[in-house]
């Protein structure tokens, strides 16, 4: 669930169901997640007017409470029940039931949902981020520069929220981690987007799934060390550009992001890039399944852990 989001005044911080929200609950669509009618959302969202972005099947909505907590609200694009099969109400109700299950403070967090035959409708209610994506600001200029200790914050942010996620009995995680996917609050706290359980009747896929996001967390470190594009025409994939840096081939600190090169604590950028390391290494041929997923929770918990509380 792609929540594109804009800069705007300032908004309150809020935990998933205290929102406030107007009249009683409908029956619970899925145990204990908040049901929200579509009239509340309605008026929240002026009408279903003020669209903030869409993607692949949904369309996202910015809306304000009765009590003043702002939501980012993503809709089925689907307007017609004959059009909405079985197998997409299933997932539906399968999204929110794994969203409800976590609850972190570096993840867009589930607020509510709502269903309507009449009209037909299907939406999710998010928590609101307003400082645009971490993209904008490594990417577009105009978004805003951010200075190493806010960048190594999102880092940290990142990595404690994914921990947290696949300690969870099943294990969730993100079904996209790019700087596209994560979103910045007022005081620039990340805030990962876009979840879905891991595929329960199929371990293998779920171990790739894993094996991917780690190398995925590798090359988004990448990112924000260098404020280079993932790919780009003129420089080609990160991974390769940056290989001659991690290799010792070049200093390290000339990897970093122009911008800040000088404010860039040695030792802080070599803990970091010892977990780029174990994050895009390849070489797993030859290692067990159990290996393989042993290895994957170590990068996590190397970048957590060591990279934490880095020395100055």
């Amino acid at each position: 669930m792609y929540l594109l989001v804009s800069r705007g005044k300032k908004v309150h911080t809020v935990m998933p169901w205290s929102t406030g929200l107007s009249g009683p609950l409908s029956k619970a669509f899925v145990a204990g997640v908040p049901s929200l009618g579509r009239a509340e959302l309605q008026a929240a969202c002026e009408d279903f007017i003020n669209v903030i972005g869409s993607s692949s099947g949904c369309t996202l909505y910015k809306g304000t409470l009765s009590s003043g907590v702002e939501i980012a609200v993503v809709s089925a694009s689907t307007n017609s029940a004959k059009d909405w099969l079985d197998r997409s109400e299933e997932q539906f109700k399968n999204k929110i039931s794994v969203l409800s299950r976590v609850n972190h403070k570096n993840l867009m967090n589930l607020l509510g949902y709502c269903t309507c035959d009449e009209p037909f409708t299907r939406m999710m209610v998010f928590e609101y981020a307003p400082c645009g994506s971490l993209f904008e600001h490594l990417h577009i200029r105009e978004a805003g520069d951010l200075d190493w200790p806010t960048r190594l914050r999102i880092i940290m942010g990142v990595a404690y929220c994914l921990e947290h996620m696949s300690q969870l009995e099943p294990p969730v995680m993100p079904a996209s981690l790019s700087s596209s996917s994560i979103y910045l609050t007022e005081d620039y706290a990340a805030k990962i987007s876009d979840v879905e359980l891991w595929k329960d009747d199929d371990k293998d896929a779920a171990l790739r799934d894993e094996e991917s996001l780690v190398y995925r967390l590798g090359i988004l470190l990448l990112e924000v060390i260098s404020g280079r594009l993932p790919f780009s025409e003129d420089h080609g994939l990160l991974v390769l550009w940056a290989s001659s840096y991690l290799d010792g081939k070049r200093p390290l600190h000339a990897m970093a992001d122009p911008m800040l090169r000088s404010s860039v604590p040695d030792k802080q950028l070599a803990a970091l890039c010892d977990v780029v390391r174990l994050c895009i290494h390849s070489d797993r041929k030859e290692e067990t399944g159990h290996g393989r997923g042993c290895e994957a929770h170590e990068r996590r918990h190397r970048l957590v852990a060591g990279a934490g509380d880095p020395e100055e």
